[in-house]
């Protein structure tokens, strides 16, 4: 079944899950922003990603969930809590980016890891949560929408 949810186990990221973390940070890249936003680099994750990853274990700021399987990282969340300011004093939990192996979509693996986000930023104090997916990514939106999440801006674009 493609998104099994026997044996998937939702936790926080250890030193060990490093290079899985990498791998499904660049196929995010991949499938997401290389296919979407010629400006992102989809290098970026094999070349910044292990240290990235390994410092943000040790921030109580930043959250890195993954999902496992048989050994395998199959998915994964990073999520980062931000302070308010004078303008927006709101503490604002945002999940910066999630991803689920083809294989494993459509079982609720996702929602899981959704979850875990949701959790976590609720018990940091965070009063919103937010996330931002493009506009042309059409199972990126919805999923969000099902998870508790609506539509608050649009962000317009053009090349100069």
């Amino acid at each position: 079944m493609s998104g099994q949810r026997i044996g998937i186990v939702i936790r926080r990221a250890q030193p060990s899950d490093v290079e899985g973390l990498v791998a499904c940070s660049s196929a995010l890249f991949a499938e997401d922003a290389g296919t979407r936003d010629p400006s992102v680099d989809v290098a970026w994750p094999r070349e910044f990603g292990p240290e990235r990853f390994a410092a943000a274990m040790d921030d109580p700021a930043r959250l890195l969930l993954v999902a496992e399987c048989d050994g395998q990282v199959v998915g994964h969340l990073t999520g980062a809590v931000a302070e308010g300011s004078a303008m927006r004093p709101a503490k604002v939990a945002t999940l910066v980016s999630m991803y689920v192996r083809p294989a494993r979509r459509s079982g609720g693996l996702g929602a899981r890891l959704v979850a875990g986000f949701s959790a976590w930023a609720k018990e940091a104090g965070a009063e919103l949560a937010e996330v931002t997916a493009y506009s042309s990514n059409a199972d990126a939106l919805p999923f969000y929408e099902r998870n508790g999440f609506t539509s608050q801006s649009v962000t317009l674009r053009t090349t100069v």
